[in-house]
């Protein structure tokens, strides 16, 4: 099985995993399943983080690295998923949420998410409460 993970869901998994179910923690430390983060994950903190929109505790690179040194594996924005998200319905604006719904229904992968608006997009997308 792979999981993507959402930008806050990554964060967590580094930073505060008891923020997490201890199902899901189990999974994202069991050997029999991939778990990857996105490029465009690091792109979002970097941006929030220079806007000064949110405070983070580690630069963009420091969580890119702390999740690489973690066994997570990073996956790039390809062209695919860019144009995907064409083919996505408006029910969330975010573009960097919409960007990773792309990658997660090409890639496949379940998409882990605290956002509950993001489960409408396909049954691929799961709410970490649902762990």
């Amino acid at each position: 099985m792979r999981l993507l993970l959402d930008t806050h869901i990554l964060l967590w998994a580094l930073n505060t995993p008891e923020q997490l179910p201890q199902s899901l923690i189990a999974q994202l430390e069991s050997p029999s399943i991939e778990v990857y983060f996105s490029a465009a994950s690091i792109w979002e903190i970097a941006i929030k983080s220079a806007l000064g929109k949110v405070k983070f505790h580690y630069s963009a690179q420091q969580i890119a690295d702390g999740a690489k040194i973690t066994g997570f594996v990073e996956i790039p924005i390809l062209s695919e998923h860019a144009a995907g998200v064409a083919h996505l319905p408006m029910i969330h604006h975010d573009p960097f949420d919409r960007l990773l719904i792309a990658q997660a229904l090409a890639m496949p992968a379940r998409f882990i998410t605290a956002d509950t608006k993001l489960t409408n997009y396909s049954e691929m997308v799961k709410n970490v409460r649902e762990f």
